[in-house]
Order: C-alpha cells, then structure tokens, then sequence
C-alpha cells in the first residue's frame, strides 16, 4: 500500500464537524434520489452507490441511461451535473432549502425527458437527524472549514482504499470497487473470504459510534475476541454490536506519517481478518 498521495489531516472539533458531516450526508441523499429515479436497478442496490472524483472533490452516481451524471462536492455541498459532453451545471446549496435543490434538479430531470416527480419517492431507509432545524437553509458558508476538512478525509479515504484494493489484487484477492453509500455514508469495499465470510475495508465520516472519521477493517461473521491479534498504534478492536478494526481520527491526526499509518493499519487489519475467517 502506498500513502503517497495522502494529505495531511488537522483536528477539527466534533463540535463543528458533526453538523457539516450531517448536512453533506443530507444533501448526498439528492444523488441517491436520482439513482434510485432514473438509473435502471442493480441487486443490493448497487445502482445507488457513488463513486469519488479527485477532480471535483466530489461524490458522483453511475451515469443516467443518457450518460449525464449527477455530483455533490463536499467542500462547499455544491451539487453539480455533469452531461456526457464534459458540460457542467451546478446548484450551490448554501442558503437553499430542500424545495429549492428539488426545484433545480426536477427542471434539469424534465429537461432529460425524465419524471420530476419520481424524485420524490421516499428514502428506503433512516437518516440522522437534520442539523438544520425545521427543514430551513443549508449553511456550508459557515460550515467551510470542517466542510474542507471533511473533503480531504474523503480524498485519502479513496486513495488508501484504492491503494489497499491494488494491494489484494497482487495476492490474488478480489475485491468489489471502493464505492460509497448513501445510506451509510461510507466508502468502502468488499472482500468475500469464504462463503459466509466477508471483510469489509472502509472509511466512515462519522457515526453514532464514533463521532469523528475513521478507518476500519470489519469482520463477518465475528470471530471469538481472544483470537484477535493487536494492532498497529492507531488502531482498536470495537466489539459492540459489530466485530472491526478501528482507526479514529484522533489516533490518526497526531500520526508522525498520517498516510504511512493508515496503510499499515488497513494491511495489519486485513491479515487479522484473514487469520479469523478463514
């Protein structure tokens, strides 16, 4: 695993954090409405789930059936269009409102011959609860910085997950694509050991958990406790309610060499998971 390309991470209180992750998992859920309005559906959902854009510093669906694709960038929640032509469209969501991203996205869906009101169907599953109170505006302009911050998590994440995905693939190991999910709001991938026995190797933003961002290696199904190995400094065992490798943010920031630290993590975890599952 290579953490070349990693930048490095500054603390930022949760205080501040915690609101900007919230709002940008809300607003990521405008991607997950047009998947699930115009992409044609995959088993497990796999049509709804976003991959990440260096470039655009962005969360990105699949393509519409007529090749336009659909963004959110996280430093400033800016929703953008992207058509098949290179052609970019984008909708700030600072100081809007829920009605007003519904507005600007069903113009652009009946503009594609799409239905607008398909964008309206309810979410299949739970969110947390709004930051902004009583449905009112988004406010990333004060949010800037845990915003920027929460960009950049986003961007290693991708890198050291990729990395990580071209490390198994040396040893012969299959592993899915590193996609997020809406529901979740991870990036993560998928190694199946053994029938039954997956690991998953991710990066979450935050959580009821965890209220900071942080990397994991999970175990399926969980292995008896006393069989695992200890981990690398940044590192713990969770156990409640679900068997991972953990990496918290506050581990990570004070790291001599942040990205060295989370590859080794990822690579320590995996063979753990390894050791355990198979």
């Amino acid at each position: 695993m290579t953490a070349a390309s990693w930048r490095c991470v500054h603390g930022i209180d949760p205080a501040a954090l915690r609101p900007a992750r919230i709002q940008a998992h809300h607003a990521t859920q405008w991607l997950a409405r047009a998947a699930r309005a115009y992409i044609p559906a995959l088993p497990h959902d796999a049509h709804t789930n976003l991959g990440w854009e260096d470039a655009l510093g962005a969360l990105v669906t699949h393509p519409f059936p007529d090749g336009a694709r659909l963004g959110l960038r996280i430093a400033d929640l800016t929703l953008v269009l992207l058509d098949s032509s290179g052609h970019k469209g984008s909708f700030a969501l600072d100081g809007r409102c829920d009605a007003d991203a519904r507005a600007w996205l069903g113009q652009h869906a009946r503009a594609r011959g799409f239905d607008p009101q398909a964008l309206d169907a309810e979410l299949p599953y739970p969110l947390p609860a709004p930051a902004i109170a009583g449905g009112g505006a988004t406010t990333a302009g004060a949010l800037a910085e845990p915003l920027g911050e929460l960009a950049i998590w986003f961007s290693n994440a991708h890198g050291a997950l990729a990395a990580a995905r071209q490390w198994l693939a040396t040893r012969k190991i299959d592993a899915a694509p590193v996609r997020c999910w809406p529901h979740h709001f991870d990036l993560d991938t998928l190694v199946t050991l053994a029938p039954g026995r997956t690991t998953g190797i991710g990066f979450e933003p935050g959580d009821d958990y965890y209220d900071e961002p942080y990397f994991y290696v999970s175990l399926y199904p969980a292995p008896d406790a006393a069989s695992l190995p200890p981990l690398p400094a940044i590192g713990h065992w969770h156990r409640k309610n679900f068997t991972a490798a953990i990496a918290p943010a506050r581990r990570i920031v004070p790291a001599t060499d942040q990205g060295v630290e989370v590859a080794a993590f990822l690579q320590a975890a995996f063979a753990a998971a390894i050791a355990a599952l198979r």
